[in-house]
Order: structure tokens, then C-alpha cells, then sequence
């Protein structure tokens, strides 16, 4: 009869009829009447099946005696009532096929506590604890509410391309991507690498972002989202950084700044609310292992509106906090980690969205305003993170673009086909990003990046 996944059989109620689940043995106890209990878990679901295996079954004394943590079978019972406390369904095997063995001296998942720091070193096992198969499902949960949330508003889902010759940054941490022997590239007349010859015929890299694809297709069909891998050879060991991550990017013709704001801010509340009617049974093994309070603050962002204040304002409260600060804070500089969780933590208790950055520390394709002195930039902060989503009204005028790109030394030639966008028709338009792992961090607690993506990619660690 065709599989059942554990977390359909564990909410049904009609007992007495045949059911058919796989999985992996959490434990096995052996009862001294001749049976045995094996708690069963296939990943569909935080909670595990018990299954009660007689000692009448033909393989009892041959396989399921040799169960330990780890094997993989397949069972085919009856759905009876747990007379238990805590599990409301049990299943009393008929058959209990024995599809893997796991030698119970070197599976390393076992009924203790392991460091994260040490599940990292086997990620291609951490799936099958409890913490990580929730991560997994959450992450899966979000994934798919970030691509309703956007269809449901008439946003085109765009693929940007991974390999790109363009720095959307402009910061010149990419990855490049080349054809060359390392050790015997073709050389042109000054002696330099000939990039003419490579595979593309110029510089290539892994992309940083697909906002400036996204920009252009924005401005062909109003809407468009980006959800992909992004890259950055930033040389950075935090327990907030990556070298490959998912950013989730929107753009949005004839928008303003107050629009690219409101997208945000209705789409970190939607992601909160959906994750909290959807992953409940999750996030309350969350709450409880990881951070305590977790579904709490989920509630008040899912229901409160965002602060908003300008970047002005977020430095004259900074300044004033009695609070002593490892970064100083003064007009022109960066806001850290902490400054931002100062402003949603302790100053007002929910998430703030800071507008209106200084233009020296942001990117050449935001808007400038007209004081000259800042560009129409926001940052979306949330409680224990931070930083959560940046974006900008982008800069639709020409000359101020070219402007721009001179004032942070960079060659708009290279950009030629972004700066036709102001050349033919140009628009109005807003966007941000969000590092999905960032997202993902948020609704789960996790305090390590490395352990919200299934292979975290790290300066000097690529194992898997």
C-alpha cells in the first residue's frame, strides 16, 4: 500500500486501519515480554511515530533486534491508540522491512547532546537531528510564502544570471569564473592575463546581486523578483557573514521610496505570519531549545507597524543612549549590529525602518536627494538580528547616475546597458534585498548563519 509521511499519520484517528510509513530509528527499547519499541522519524515532522515490533515477526530476532540509531526501515502496522502520555497514535508493525544498518559504533547523530560546531563537520548527517530538520522545513516554509507573497502582487518572478561581468556593488568582492589554467594563462602584449581569450572573451565573476537585471526588466514589466544564490569573496569569519547565500530582490517601476518601504514591511510581517500559522509545532522547539521568547516577538512583528525614522534621527537617539557602544557612532559612519539592535530592542520594541543614508557609505545607483547629502536609501531592522533588508529608490536621472559613478570611481562604460535604462524612458523606480539566511536566522533564532543553510560556504570551507 503506498507510504503514509509521519505527519499526516500522526493526525489521523482511525484506529484500526493499515498504515504504511518509512523512516529512520531514533531509538529501539526492548521490552523483556518479547517486543520491541522503535521510535521512528522521517523528517516530515518534529515529532517521531512509535512503533510497537513483536517478537512474533518472522525478522524480529535476525533485523529488528539489530535496530540502532540510524537504520532505515520501512513498516507496514495497524494505527492503534497510544495508551501513552504525549503520542495519541502508535503503530503496531505487521512487517518491518530493514532497508539500512547504521554501525552503531561510528554513526555519529546519536541520543546525545552534539555542538553545533561539531554538526557542522558532518552537515551531510545534521539534517536527521531535531534542530535541523526544523531549520529545513522553516526555510522551506519561507521559500515558498516569499514566492505567493509576490505573485500575489502581480510580481514577475525573474532569473538573473549567476555569471555576470558587472560588480552591482561595486565593492570587487566577486569570485571569478575562468576557463585558464592558474598556472599558465595566455598573456597579452604587456605580459597581463589576455582575458580576451577566455571563455567569454572578458572578466567574469560569480554575481553579488541581480538587483541591476531586475532594474531593467522593471522597467519593461512594472514588477519583477529575483530569488537566487549570490556570492561575495569577503574574507569575513562571523557568525553573520557567508560567501554564497540566497538574496530575495524586488523591483518596482514608477515606486518611490515610501513604496519600497511599505513592500517591505508587508512582506517581513507576511513571512512572520505565515511561519507562525504553518510551523508551529517548529517554532515551539525553537522557542523552548534556542531562544526563548521566539514566537512572542514573531507575534508583534507579524501584528505591529514598523518605526521609521532617517538615519539622522537613528544617530541623534544612538548618541544620547546611555548605553556604551563597542563602535562609536557619529553622522557619516556605518550602523553595526548593535547600534540596530539597540534601536529595535530597547528603543522601541519592535522593527524600525531608518531612511535616508548618508550618500559616502552607499551604493552609486540610489537616489540622490536634493540636500546633496544623502541618497533615498532604507534598512529594514529587526529584533536579534539587525539589518534585514536594504533598498533604495534607484537613481533614474542620467546625469546625476554618471555623477554618482565618477564620485565612487567607477567606470559607468562598463555599465553602458544599465545607464540606457535613463537613455530610453526612463522611470521612477524602487527595490531592496534581503539575504534570505538573514530571514531565515530571524524565524528560527539560530545564532550562526552557518547553520540555516544546508552547506554553509565560509573562507576556507568548501568540504561538501
Amino acid at each position: 500500500m503506498p507510504r503514509q509521511l509521519l505527519k499526516y499519520v500522526l493526525g489521523r484517528r482511525d484506529f484500526g486501519a493499515e498504515v504504511s510509513v518509512a523512516g529512520w530509528v531514533r531509538t529501539r527499547r526492548d521490552s523483556k515480554s518479547g517486543f520491541s519499541f522503535l521510535e521512528l522519524n522521517d523528517g516530515s515532522t518534529l515529532a517521531s511515530l512509535q512503533v510497537i515490533a513483536d517478537g512474533g515477526l518472522p525478522n524480529y530476532r535476525d533485523e529488528v533486534l539489530r535496530l540502532t540509531t540510524g537504520a532505515a526501515i520501512a513498516v507496514t502496522g495497524e494505527l492503534v491508540e497510544s495508551p501513552g502520555s504525549g503520542q495519541p497514535v502508535e503503530l503496531r508493525a505487521r512487517s518491518v522491512t530493514v532497508h539500512g544498518y547504521a554501525d552503531p559504533e561510528a554513526y555519529p547523530i546519536q541520543k546525545k547532546q552534539i555542538t553545533y560546531e561539531r554538526l557542522r563537520e558532518i552537515a551531510h548527517l545534521r539534517p536527521r537531528t531535531n534542530t535541523f530538520g526544523a531549520v529545513a522545513r522553516v526555510r522551506h516554509a519561507l521559500a515558498y510564502a516569499t514566492h505567493r507573497f509576490f505573485h500575489e502582487r502581480d510580481f514577475l518572478y525573474l532569473h538573473a544570471p549567476i555569471i555576470t561581468a558587472s560588480d552591482a556593488e561595486g565593492a570587487g568582492q566577486m569570485f571569478r569564473v575562468t576557463t585558464f589554467d592558474p598556472a599558465a594563462p595566455p598573456r597579452d602584449e604587456a605580459g597581463g592575463v589576455d582575458w580576451g581569450e577566455d571563455f567569454f572573451g572578458r572578466p567574469a565573476f560569480l554575481t553579488v546581486s541581480g538587483q541591476l537585471e531586475a532594474e531593467t526588466y522593471a522597467c519593461a514589466l512594472d514588477r519583477v523578483y529575483t530569488f537566487g544564490p549570490t556570492f561575495r569573496a569577503e574574507n569575513s569569519n562571523t557568525r553573520r557573514h557567508l560567501a554564497e547565500f540566497w538574496m530575495i530582490e524586488p523591483e518596482m517601476a514608477f515606486a518611490d521610496l515610501a513604496d519600497d518601504a511599505d513592500l517591505a514591511e508587508d512582506y517581513v510581517r507576511c513571512l512572520a505570519r505565515y511561519v507562525l500559522d504553518h510551523c508551529g509545532d517548529d517554532l515551539a522547539f525553537f522557542d523552548r531549545r534556542v531562544q526563548p521568547g521566539l514566537v512572542a516577538m514573531l507575534e508583534g512583528v507579524a501584528e505591529s507597524a514598523f518605526q521609521r525614522i532617517t538615519y539622522t534621527e537613528a544617530i541623534d537617539i544612538l548618541e544620547k543612549a546611555e548605553t556604551p557602544f563597542e563602535f562609536p557612532v557619529s553622522w557619516g559612519s556605518e550602523l553595526q549590529s548593535e547600534h540596530e539592535r539597540h534601536l529595535t530592542e530597547v528603543v522601541f520594541g519592535r522593527p524600525v525602518i531608518v531612511t535616508d543614508f548618508p550618500f559616502e557609505i552607499k551604493a552609486f545607483y540610489m537616489r540622490r536627494n536634493d540636500d546633496g547629502r544623502t541618497v533615498a536609501a532604507m534598512d529594514v531592522l529587526v529584533p536579534g538580528i539587525g539589518e534585514i533588508v536594504g533598498g533604495s529608490q534607484r537613481e533614474e536621472r542620467l546625469d546625476v547616475l554618471m555623477d554618482n559613478a565618477r564620485r565612487k570611481g567607477l567606470d559607468l562604460d562598463l555599465y553602458w546597458w544599465y545607464a540606457d535604462l535613463r537613455r530610453f524612458g526612463t522611470v521612477p523606480h524602487a527595490g531592496f534585498g534581503l539575504g534570505f539566511e538573514r530571514l531565515v536566522q530571524f524565524c528560527t533564532g539560530m545564532q550562526n548563519i552557518r547553520d540555516v543553510i544546508p552547506y554553509p560556504r565560509t573562507p576556507r570551507n568548501a568540504e561538501f
